[in-house]
């Protein structure tokens, strides 16, 4: 009967205790109800401030998400308190900061990214559609997101890389102006006027397709080589990689065409063989000598 009656007790100051918690019940709900609805109400609002602005819409998604996430810590912090009196604000402040310490030594490389996807999405460089080049990869921006970037490559894989990497390492936008220089050399044989090949290698780039001649074309002596004596060729044309081989192809063939129609010779390499001694002749008679020793020795 003892145990039945501290078993009664126990449940009767329980239900005592709830009932007294019913009202700080309601509140709480109240307070996570209004939470939701001060949350949907910001986000809405931050997001047409937002589309106002020239951000990323990756970036618009960040604001719109972290303006709900502080709204709802501070809705659930004050529903906690309210239900729990004992709870003040700075003991919930210290738990969620021990906590915190312990899933970012857990989910380092997580959070690194995240940061990285942060820090990316807010400096203006590399946009979507962008050409870019980074510690071997080589693509179009498909999609800038919070942990990762989707690189398409020119043969069309997909490579998914993880923003830290793009944020430690230097990372090449080909794209980022409309135009870009490229470059080519062309050799021509030591006998050749250089002035001549110049004037002639100048004007073939100037009549290529694709390249634009308001800009400076150049046209520079560049090396003695083995067999021919270099120009450096350099021109300006499209930044995407589709136009600089339209533009290379169109620069080579020109070039090609003209010099041979000036008659100047475009060089393949040249071997010379020098021998320490003279070389001798072998004659008539000595290949007789030769067939004579050789049948002697035969018989021998």
């Amino acid at each position: 009967m003892n145990t039945l009656n501290i078993l009664i007790h126990q449940l009767e100051a329980m239900w005592k205790s709830a009932v007294q918690l019913l009202p700080s019940l309601v509140i709480a709900v109240v307070v996570l109800i209004l939470t939701w609805l001060i949350a949907k109400f910001a986000r809405r609002i931050s997001d047409r401030l937002t589309t106002r602005t020239s951000m990323r819409p990756s970036l618009q998604a960040l604001v719109e998400t972290l303006i709900g996430i502080a709204i709802w810590i501070v809705g659930i912090l004050t529903a906690a308190t309210i239900v729990l009196p004992g709870l003040t604000p700075a003991s919930l402040l210290a738990g969620l900061g021990i906590g915190t310490v312990a899933i970012g030594f857990a989910f380092q490389d997580i959070f690194e990214n995240f940061l990285a996807g942060i820090l990316i999405l807010l400096r203006k460089k590399m946009r979507i559609g962008d050409m870019i080049s980074c510690d071997g990869i080589e693509g179009r921006v498909e999609q800038i997101m919070l942990r990762e970037t989707h690189v398409r490559k020119l043969s069309n894989e997909l490579t998914v890389v993880p923003n830290s990497k793009l944020f430690k390492n230097p990372v090449e936008i080909l794209t980022d102006n409309d135009q870009r220089r490229h470059e080519i050399v062309a050799g021509v044989s030591y006998d050749t006027d250089l002035e001549q090949a110049r004037a002639v290698i100048l004007k073939a780039v100037e009549e290529a397709e694709g390249v634009d001649t308001d800009q400076r074309i150049d046209v520079f002596a560049r090396e003695f080589n083995s067999s021919s004596i270099d120009f450096t060729v350099r021109w300006w044309a499209g930044s995407k990689p589709i136009d600089m081989h339209r533009t290379r192809d169109s620069v080579i063939r020109n070039i090609k065409r003209a010099l041979d129609e000036a008659g100047i010779e475009i060089p393949f390499p040249y071997v010379t063989n020098t021998f320490k001694e003279p070389l001798r002749i072998v004659g008539e008679d000595d290949q007789g000598t030769g067939e004579s020793a050789g049948a002697g020795a035969g018989a021998a």
